[in-house]
């Protein structure tokens, strides 16, 4: 079997756009010119893991439930499990789903970055319930190995109901909880899900 090989983008193209580091709200401002740049390229994944020299674009897309009954907000929540996926983020809770953008998500005529991150997420799971999706932010933390090579696009999506199962294994005790809950859990949360916490549902709404 073939390795994977992912979308990467120069590390210096983002660069060239203005200094971004943690949430970056103005989506629009680096990822456009992004997706439309002729630098993107697809290379092996493996060697890409510790090349900071290249950023792999990842669509983290956070699920959130609005509950009727007492007016909070849950969002969904599992713990990675340890399968295939990235080692060095195993027995954390993540509050995203998502992936990498692979070159056979390039084949058809639809967008690569929309297919892919449809892809990803019919992998890890099954969504039974209408929703609304909202390009919330780019998320880049250089302050670990996971985080210097990889460019998150932080999707909001909102749910109708709390229909979300988990289709992997890797997705281990999947659920619902509120901010509140997740709060009490931040330093069991991986890091980009940290931040995503703290830029989706800021403490003072």
């Amino acid at each position: 079997m073939s390795e994977e090989h992912i979308l990467v983008i120069p590390a210096d193209l983002i660069t060239s756009l203005g200094h971004l580091e943690g949430f970056e709200v103005d989506v629009d401002r680096f990822l456009v010119p992004i997706l439309a740049s002729d630098r993107l390229s697809y290379r092996p994944r493996a060697a890409m893991e510790t090349d900071p020299s290249f950023k792999q674009l990842i669509p983290y897309v956070v699920m959130q439930w609005t509950d009727p009954n007492d007016g909070l907000v849950r969002v969904f929540t599992y713990t990675r499990g340890g399968g295939s996926g990235e080692s060095r983020l195993h027995a954390k809770r993540s509050i995203g789903v998502g992936g990498h953008i692979s070159q056979e998500d390039a084949d058809g005529d639809e967008d690569p970055y929309l297919t892919g991150m449809r892809r990803e997420l019919d992998e890890e799971v099954t969504i039974e319930c209408d929703y609304t999706d909202q390009r919330e932010g780019l998320l880049y933390d250089p302050s670990n190995e996971v985080g210097r090579v990889h460019l998150g696009v932080i999707h909001r999506f909102t749910l109708e109901q709390p229909s979300v199962t988990s289709n992997e294994a890797e997705l281990a005790d999947g659920e619902f909880l509120t901010v509140a809950e997740l709060r009490s859990q931040y330093d069991a949360l991986e890091t980009w899900s940290q931040l995503c916490l703290d830029a989706l549902f800021p403490e003072n709404h």
